[in-house]
């Protein structure tokens, strides 16, 4: 090789080949080669994307390689997980996984090609890879380390050929702490490769199983500015209580239903920022919509004092409001008004509402939570319009209404560039599509999350609901003393938010501060116990926890009932069914685990706990039932 034909350089070098390509070879040539050449398509397409070089591909191979250890990993984690959602749809014998080696090392480089021990420990990094996995080298583990938010395992130091000193070797877990939840999306595309993992879940493909299973359940947020998470300190008692039900649309007009559901959603929200109230939560509430309720029904079911009822009809630019306040021991009608104004006055409007129902109830407030109440009128109405249309297409949780919010929320913004609840609608909407699995880049929609949160914060630096986003971001970024502090100040602003409470537990849980995370939890099913969400689960495992069977049980059961497809459910009642020597019930919550993930396996299971006792609790009590 003529010295002047070549150069060396520095390169992240991307090894990968198929595990197990021979046998597909063997049961079916044509469909695998359809196979490898629709997948080559897409690996090559993200290598582009995130600015490396094809150099080769050769049989099953392929070598690529990257100015930036950060750009190589990233576009493994994501090829990885799109891969292994085209796999879902395959059988399991047809199944292609790839196995991925990344080295940051000295190469040569001649016509394009690459030759030297940089390219070969890449190569065996590759080899001792699992299927679907991704495993790196000390170099590359040295540049990544602090810059990404991926879990590694150290696996040892491993022979190369021809080069004398072993390579220190990190596997990359495949998982994302993120969890998502969408009954939506077929079952195995729910399975994100394992608990632990730091790193977003994976775009497209999968739902992520995160720590042991705990998915960052996509809340079903209400229709506005509402907040989040809660003081570790919780205060699971307050003196007055009160349900507001949707109000009825009597404009005549179907299309005009986002309007008054989020009037409903903005007068809850308002309601919840007062400390002395307990206001139950929009997401239960709303499963009332559109039928004949009795009253005092709804007071039992909710088990709430005073029940808020109403009407909205918007005719041109008139908005008028019926609303009365009912008490729900006895029905009477404790305060009622009826109110007619202009749009132009609309926020002035929600807060008489407001103002003269915690006045009706003696509520004892302060100066701050009263200018809490109080909303900021955006420049333009119409950015409050598209601010309302956005989060009905948001509650619709398709990927398609998905991109609809998105587009109201970003015209809310460009009629307001000041308009702090447009920015956070846009938050949300990124972190939708990392929790539904709608985006190939969520490492990409995790940082506009971020900024589209703390933009909103720059604004408004009151917004609940911002911090709340920030503290799911922190969570599955592992920095849980983060994510409690966002979710401290959500609840200082919003001291009545289901979905808040129930994220702080879930953090709570994982940093190791069980009773903590049992009061926020409560308080969490307090305020919203209709909504199919994971807080039964996390609520139950606290309970495991605190060696307490029987409540883990009872609350357990209670939540697989309205998620009885959701795997983490399972696993946790096979370790209280084992725990409580129900034998048989836990070998049938077992084989569900096996049914619902065929690839479950203990050692990779709840790795997000900061307490190693509160995992080896669990992984005992999935042994007795059978798991392994």
């Amino acid at each position: 090789m003529n010295s002047e034909q070549y150069k060396r350089k520095i390169s992240a070098i991307w090894s990968a080949d198929v595990a197990g390509y021979s046998r597909l070879m063997g049961d079916d040539e044509e469909a695998t080669v359809r196979t490898i050449t629709a997948y080559r398509e897409v690996i090559a397409g993200l290598i582009d994307r995130h600015r490396g070089r094809m150099v080769d591909s050769p049989g099953d191979n392929l070598l690529a390689e990257f100015a930036s250890v950060v750009d190589a990993l990233r576009c493994a984690w994501d090829v990885q997980q799109e891969l292994a959602g085209r796999n879902a749809q395959l059988s399991e014998h047809r199944r292609m996984r790839f196995r991925i080696g990344i080295n940051l090392g000295d190469v040569i480089e001649e016509e394009g090609r690459l030759y030297g021990d940089g390219v070969n420990v890449a190569a065996r990094l590759e080899s001792l890879a699992q299927p679907g996995g991704i495993n790196i080298s000390g170099t590359a583990f040295d540049q990544v380390k602090n810059k990404l938010s991926y879990r590694f395992e150290f696996i040892g130091e491993q022979p190369v050929k021809n080069i004398q000193d072993p390579v220190r070797v990190y596997r990359v877990e495949m998982r994302s702490e993120m969890l998502a939840e969408s009954d939506r999306l077929e079952p195995q595309r729910r399975k994100l490769l394992r608990a632990g993992t730091l790193g977003l879940i994976a775009a497209g493909v999968v739902l992520l199983a995160v720590g042991f299973y705990f998915w960052v359940d996509m809340h079903a947020r209400s229709l506005s500015d509402r907040s989040p998470a809660g003081p570790a300190g919780v205060q699971t008692s307050r003196g007055t209580s009160i349900a507001v039900l949707p109000f009825k649309n009597l404009s005549g007009d179907p299309e005009q239903e986002y309007f008054s559901d989020g009037i409903t959603n903005d007068v809850i929200t308002d309601l919840s920022r007062f400390g002395e109230l307990l206001v139950i939560a929009s997401n239960t509430v709303f499963t009332y919509k559109g039928k004949t309720v009795d009253i005092k029904t709804v007071g039992q079911e909710l088990a709430v004092r005073y029940v808020l009822e109403g009407s909205v009809q918007k005719v041109g630019n008139r908005v008028r409001i019926n609303a009365q306040l009912i008490d729900a021991a006895d029905e009477t009608h404790v305060w009622a008004e009826r109110y007619e104004r202009d749009y132009e006055d609309i926020f002035t409007l929600q807060s008489d509402i407001v103002q003269s129902i915690v006045a009706t109830l003696a509520v004892n407030i302060t100066q701050s939570e009263r200018a809490r109440a109080m909303r900021t009128k955006p420049q333009d109405l119409q950015a409050y319009d598209y601010l309302l249309r956005g989060w009905a297409h948001y509650q619709r949780r398709t990927r398609a209404a998905n991109a609809l919010a998105g587009e109201m929320f970003a015209k809310a913004v460009a009629l307001d560039p000041q308009y702090a609840p447009g920015y956070v609608g846009l938050g949300w909407i990124e972190y939708s599509k990392i929790g539904y699995g709608w985006t190939e880049f969520a490492d990409k929609a995790l940082e506009k999350s971020i900024a589209y949160a703390r933009k909103a914060l720059e604004l408004d630096a009151a917004n609940a609901s911002a911090h709340t986003l920030l503290c799911n971001a922190y969570t599955f970024q592992g920095q849980y003393g983060l994510a409690i502090r966002e979710a401290e100040r959500a609840l200082e602003l919003n001291p009545n938010d289901a979905y808040a409470f129930g994220q702080m537990g879930w953090v709570l849980l994982w940093s190791g501060r069980v009773d903590e995370a049992v009061a926020a939890l409560e308080m969490s099913l307090r305020l919203d116990s209709a909504t199919p969400r994971n807080a039964w689960m996390h609520l139950g495992t606290a309970y495991y926890l605190k060696g307490q069977y029987g409540q883990a049980l009872d609350v357990l059961e209670k939540g697989v009932v309205k998620r009885p497809e959701f795997v983490g459910y399972h696993i946790t009642l096979a370790a209280t069914y084992a725990r409580l020597g129900r034998v048989d019930e836990a070998g049938r919550a077992a084989e569900n685990v096996r049914r619902l993930d065929p690839f479950f396996q203990l050692e990779s299971f709840g790795k997000a706990f900061r307490n190693a006792a509160h995992r080896e609790a669990l992984l005992e009590g999935l042994r007795k039932a059978g798991l392994k």
